[in-house]
């Protein structure tokens, strides 16, 4: 997946008309029983051991117990879920930890990407990193002052090596997008802001289009979907606009598969988390429902993250309830 956007415009595109068939391959949950009641906020990687999975996990969102987790799914079952990270700082001081991020890199070493901090406002981005697959982890390492790395999705590779990550940031009166990138060895960082305008916008997702242009997609306040693009691979972006996709102020999280063609998970209602849907479009701008993963008058099923596998397979999970993470592997 790394190299998508250098084969982008050897693979044919969905022509707008065409709804492609989605199969769903199986559909579970990561585990039944856990040594925590409540978690949210998965993320997933292909490794050369299969799909790695992350979540925070504690007594419940912002509690100081809450630490980040991961499971592996190897030959169709996933390994019992181990405590990697926590936000004990000292032997009287424990802050919560949120929104792990997975990635990996092209020397093969796999970094999770998480947040430390009483509330959003007020964390620090940190990560680990692993180069046996997420087995065993380094020390936490900060990063740099005024940053904070992906705040809830995927980084993504661009074409000269540079890592983009979709970052937001939070204070009472606005929350405001921008993107944050580094070399591939997790140095020289930058920041690039974004016009927010008018919207409330945090935890974007980036697509891939033809030409190196890219897409953005973030959760807002103002009832859609927030989008903006760029054309010079990352380095400015249009001011933020209103997608014609309804938002409920809950996370998102996209894909562009290896033939071009755009997957977005979200919940498609103005209030709740109780439907969670796949849709896909062809150009980024028209989407549509293509399956429906749940639909239930109440509950919550919220925070997806979806990857494409090297084999083609989609693999998507999401907090269930804020007891389970679920995931659903699918082909299109």
């Amino acid at each position: 997946m790394q190299t998508l956007l250098f084969i982008l415009s050897i693979f044919s595109f969905f022509p707008k008309s065409d709804k492609p068939t989605v199969k769903i391959l199986s559909s579970g949950f990561i585990y039944e029983e856990a040594p925590f009641p409540q978690c949210h906020a998965s993320t997933l990687v292909e490794t050369d051991n299969g799909i790695l999975a992350s979540w925070f996990g504690g007594t419940h969102e912002r509690h100081q117990d809450v630490s980040i987790y991961t499971s592996r799914l190897t030959n169709g079952s996933w390994s019992t879920p181990e405590m990697v990270a926590d936000g004990v700082e000292s032997p009287t001081l424990r802050y919560p930890t949120w929104n792990p991020v997975l990635y990996k890199k092209d020397d093969g070493e796999t970094v999770l990407y998480y947040k430390i901090g009483p509330n959003p406002r007020d964390w620090w981005g940190v990560y680990k990193t692993s180069s046996d697959e997420g087995k065993i982890w380094s020390e936490e390492i900060k990063i740099p002052d005024n940053l904070l790395g992906p705040i809830k999705n995927k980084p993504v590779r661009l074409a000269d090596g540079t890592i983009l990550y979709p970052s937001s940031f939070e204070t009472q009166k606005k929350w405001t997008l921008h993107v944050e990138s580094s070399d591939q060895n997790l140095e020289n960082w930058k920041k690039t802001e974004i016009e927010n305008g008018d919207f409330n916008a945090i935890q974007p997702t980036v697509f891939f289009h033809p030409d190196g242009k890219l897409q953005m997609l973030c959760r807002t306040q103002e009832g859609k979907i927030g989008v903006t693009w760029s054309e010079d691979q990352g380095k400015s972006w249009t001011p933020i606009v209103a997608s014609n996709l309804v938002n409920n102020n809950s996370g998102i999280d996209g894909v562009t598969l290896s033939n071009g063609y755009h997957l977005l998970v979200l919940n498609p209602i103005k209030k709740g988390r109780n439907k969670l849907s796949l849709f896909g479009s062809s150009d980024g701008v028209n989407w549509e429902e293509l399956v429906k993963l749940e639909d239930e008058k109440k509950g919550e099923f919220s925070y997806p993250a979806i990857i494409q596998a090297k084999d083609g397979t989609v693999h998507i999970s999401y907090t269930y309830n804020r007891v389970k993470v679920k995931t659903v592997s699918v082909k299109i």
